[in-house]
């Protein structure tokens, strides 16, 4: 029941820091091509590679990798939503901007976690 919990909470972080992010489409795009959403991926990605690789040198608790990797990023990054955003970008017939979103949000999320798993391993090889 315990793991249950820490999930939850980390969900709700995650889930609110999504929601905040959510007001990046109406700030800086007109609205078309999904930026909030990129932004939560690859700022998501970046995270969970720099994490990954700072779980790689040092023992982290079970408990507490849940609710950091299946909590707060599981509730903030959202693949579902950038799978029915660009579903209605196709529908709407903005085949070029799905496929902008596409290739943006794949190439900047794998990229991004490659890069927070180097800084990860580039820190701990500087505070050895």
């Amino acid at each position: 029941m315990l793991r249950f919990i820490i999930i939850a909470l980390g969900g709700a972080i995650g889930t609110l820091a999504r929601y905040i992010m959510g007001g990046l489409d109406y700030r800086f795009s007109s609205g078309v091509l999904p930026i909030s959403t990129l932004a939560v991926n690859a700022t998501g990605s970046l995270a969970i590679g720099f994490l990954w690789g700072i779980t790689d040198r040092f023992a982290i608790s079970p408990n507490i990798r849940l609710f950091i990797f299946i909590g707060v990023l599981g509730g903030y990054t959202t693949f579902s939503t950038f799978s029915l955003e660009t579903f209605n970008l196709m529908r709407d017939g903005e085949y070029r901007i799905a496929i902008i979103n596409v290739v943006l949000s794949v190439v900047l999320s794998i990229g991004a976690v490659f890069a927070g798993y180097i800084a990860s391993k580039t820190l701990i090889t500087l505070f050895k």
